[in-house]
């Protein structure tokens, strides 16, 4: 039986009343969303919502406890809608979905600002261990970006993995980073970008002294774009299994996948709450179906969890932390 571990890709919901406090500290309008440089009323409330979700992960028996990004107004694109060499322009969608974020503009170099370090460090001070970073992955970060710098996609896609080089040396020790590639599902790399991708996994994974899982969500990965992602050095890939269990099935199947994995056994996106039971029965099937015997097994969220109401966010966690410590599963309720 594999180690069980609880966890989830972040981007959490913001505690109600932190919603309420810091819509009326920040105002309503593109221009007031972070930037880097707010004031020490906004920080001052960032951190004591910080300090709650720490607490609920830990309260609730997680074995990796992530910041939370909530000051992530913009999604997976946060840390460079902050950075002084990032113009954030109009309004665009969040994938295909009723979410939007500022489009980042890169209009100089990138070099690392430290922003997400910053988060960590504050976090890091609150968790005993089971840290858990998390980062939007190289090839997603550069596909929801526009380059007016670099001038050529390889570039621009170096340039994005170095930044988050550059970001991933300032951490503080952590278990566990999650590098979040919704991208290589919702836009797939084509012939030659695929390679590259990975190379860039692979360059920010080596630059961290920690478990490194690459996170796929939103549907299976494409064939060829999933045979490349294999030769990233990652410890783990993860699957949704929430919105495709059979074809992320098959490609561990055809082409294997790493010792370790991580599953979406749990919707991020819908307020049904599932019961333990129910998410180590996933978690066993995939084992099955794949006749593989992991040495880890990351249960968590499929998607980010910022889309719950608060409440069922926190069932979930607690459901996914009870999954984790079952003697065996039972069957699918």
């Amino acid at each position: 039986m594999p180690e069980i571990v609880a966890t989830t890709p972040g981007l959490f919901p913001l505690p109600d009343w932190a919603k309420d406090e810091l819509s009326d500290l920040k105002g309503h309008q593109k221009t007031d969303l972070i930037s880097g440089d707010e004031g020490e009323a906004i920080t001052d409330a960032y951190e004591r919502a910080r300090e709650e979700v720490v607490s609920l992960q830990t309260d609730a028996g997680l074995d990796r406890i992530s910041e939370g990004q909530l000051r992530w107004d913009d999604m997976l694109a946060h840390p460079l809608a902050v950075h002084d060499s990032v113009e954030t322009r109009g309004i665009v969608r969040y994938y295909d979905n009723n979410n939007f974020y500022r489009e980042p503009v890169v209009t100089d170099d990138l070099t690392a600002d430290g922003d997400v370090a910053t988060e960590l460090d504050a976090a890091a001070e609150l968790v005993d261990s089971g840290l858990q970073a998390v980062l939007p992955g190289p090839y997603s970060l550069a596909d929801l970006a526009t380059d007016e710098h670099y001038g050529d996609e390889a570039a621009f896609l170096d340039a994005v993995a170095d930044f988050l080089v550059g970001e991933v040396e300032q951490f503080p020790d952590v278990e566990t980073l999650f590098l979040l590639e919704p991208s290589l599902v919702e836009s797939p790399p084509e012939d030659g970008t695929d390679e590259r991708a990975s190379e860039a996994i692979d360059a920010v994974a080596n630059a961290v002294d920690a478990e490194v899982v690459t996170h796929t969500y939103w549907g299976p990965i494409e064939e060829k774009t999933y045979a490349h992602l294999m030769d990233a050095d990652v410890d783990a890939i993860g699957f949704d299994l929430v919105a495709d269990h059979d074809k992320n099935v098959y490609n561990v199947q055809e082409y294997g996948t790493k010792d370790a994995v991580a599953l979406g056994v749990v919707d991020g996106q819908n307020t049904r709450v599932e019961s333990p039971e129910t998410i180590r029965d996933r978690v066993d099937w995939f084992e099955a179906q794949t006749n593989t015997a992991y040495d880890t097994v990351y249960a968590t969220t499929n998607t980010e969890t910022f889309y719950l109401p608060v409440n069922k966010f926190e069932d979930k966690l607690r459901s996914l932390a009870n999954a984790a410590t079952l003697e065996a599963p039972e069957a699918d309720q």
